[in-house]
C-alpha cells in the first residue's frame, strides 16, 4: 500500500485480456462459417439455425431490459407481434418483405415509446403484471383488423413466388446479420458512459439519480433498443413462418422462453443469452416429441438450475466477471517500477 502511495506503481486501466481477443477471433471465425452454413448444410439444418437465431435475438432483448435495465418484463412478445404484424401490413401495401423488417424494426422502437410511457409508472411486479396487459391490448387490437385477418390471421404471400430454398437462405443471412449486430449493439452501448449510467440504474435507481444519472431516459433509452431487437425477432418470425396469427403472434410463451434462456444462460451477462439459447433449443429439438412432459421437463431444468446456480451458467464460470468474452468492465493492473 506504502509503495502505491509514494508512486511505486505504473497504474493501467484495461479492458481487454488475452481471453477476450481469442474469443473475438473465435467469434468472427464462427460468423464466417455460419455465414457459408446453406451452401454445406441442408434445408433442414439451415431451417433449424434460423429457428435458433430468433431465439437468441429474443434472449438478447430480454437481457439487455432485464439482465442490465432490471426491468422484468412479461410482456415484451407484445414488439414480437407487432413487427410480424407489421411486415405483413407493409407486404400487404406493396412493400416487399425483405425491405418490411428493417421498417418493421424500427417501427417496434417506435412503438415503445409510449408503451414506456404506460409502463414506466409502474414498480416491480406491477411493471412485469402490466407489460403483459400492454401485450394483450395489442393482441386484441390486432385480431380486430379484418384486413389483417382477423382473430386467423393471414399469410404473407408476396414471397410465395420465390425458390423455396432461395427464400430459405435469406431468411437465414437476415437472421444471422440481425443477430450479429444485436450483439454488436449491445457490447457497445454496454461498454459507453450509457452503458455504465444503465448498470448504476439497475443496482440502484436512487443513487444512480444522486450522482447526476437521468434515471427515465436511461431506462426508456434501453427499452427502445430491447423492443427493436425483440420486434427484429418477429419480423424474422414472419418471414420465416409466411404467415401470422394473433393467438401465435403474440403468445406468453416467447416471454417464458426468453426468461428460461437467460435465466438459465445468466442475467446480466454479455454471453448469458448465448449458453441459455444454445441449451434452450438443444431441449427443445430432443424433447419436442414428448408432447406436454416437454414443457414440464424443460421447467423441472430451469428451477434446478435457479436453485443450484442463482446467477445462471455463466454466472457460476465467471463469478468475478474476469473470464468474459466480451470485457464490459474495467480492470486496474499495478506494474512495479523498478
Amino acid at each position: 500500500m506504502s509503495d502505491l502511495l509514494t508512486g511505486q506503481h505504473d497504474v493501467s486501466v484495461t479492458r481487454g485480456t488475452l481471453g477476450s481477443r481469442v474469443a473475438l477471433g473465435v467469434g468472427i471465425a464462427v460468423v464466417v462459417a455460419l455465414i457459408f452454413a446453406p451452401a454445406v448444410a441442408g434445408d433442414s439444418a439451415t431451417n433449424n439455425l434460423t429457428q435458433f437465431l430468433i431465439l437468441l435475438i429474443m434472449a438478447i432483448g430480454w437481457n439487455l431490459v432485464a439482465g442490465y435495465g432490471g426491468m422484468v418484463s412479461i410482456g415484451h412478445q407484445a414488439f414480437i407481434g407487432f413487427a410480424s404484424y407489421a411486415v405483413l401490413d407493409l407486404s400487404i401495401h406493396g412493400v416487399l418483405a425483405w425491405y418490411a423488417v428493417p421498417m418493421a424494426i424500427v417501427l417496434a422502437g417506435l412503438i415503445s415509446i409510449p408503451v414506456s410511457w404506460l409502463a414506466f409508472r409502474l414498480r416491480g411486479g406491477y411493471f412485469a403484471i402490466g407489460t403483459w396487459v400492454i401485450a394483450q391490448v395489442f393482441q386484441l387490437v390486432i385480431a380486430q383488423q379484418s384486413n389483417l385477418g382477423g382473430g386467423a390471421g393471414a399469410s404473407l404471400n408476396d414471397l410465395n413466388n420465390l425458390n423455396p430454398i432461395n427464400r430459405d437462405n435469406v431468411t437465414y443471412w437476415f437472421a444471422l446479420g440481425l443477430t450479429v449486430l444485436s450483439l454488436g449493439v449491445t457490447a457497445l452501448l454496454l461498454r459507453s458512459r450509457v452503458g455504465m449510467a444503465l448498470v448504476a440504474v439497475r443496482d440502484e435507481e436512487f443513487s444512480a439519480a444522486a450522482t447526476g444519472v437521468n434515471v427515465v431516459r436511461t431506462k426508456r433509452l434501453v427499452f427502445i433498443l430491447s423492443a427493436a431487437i425483440c420486434g427484429g425477432a418477429g419480423a424474422l418470425l414472419c418471414l420465416s413462418n409466411l404467415e401470422v396469427q394473433p393467438n401465435s403472434a403474440f403468445s406468453i410463451q416467447y416471454s417464458a422462453f426468453m426468461i428460461f434462456m437467460v435465466l438459465v444462460g445468466g442475467i446480466g451477462s454479455f454471453e448469458g443469452p448465448i449458453i441459455g439459447a444454445i441449451i434452450f433449443f438443444v431441449l427443445q429439438q430432443s424433447l419436442a416429441s414428448y408432447g406436454a412432459w416437454y414443457l414440464v421437463i424443460l421447467g423441472g431444468f430451469a428451477i434446478i438450475v435457479t436453485l443450484w446456480l442463482p446467477r445462471g451458467i455463466w454466472g457460476a464460470i465467471d463469478p468475478h466477471h474476469r473470464r468474459s468474452l466480451v470485457p464490459l468492465r474495467h480492470r486496474i493492473d499495478y506494474d512495479e517500477i523498478e
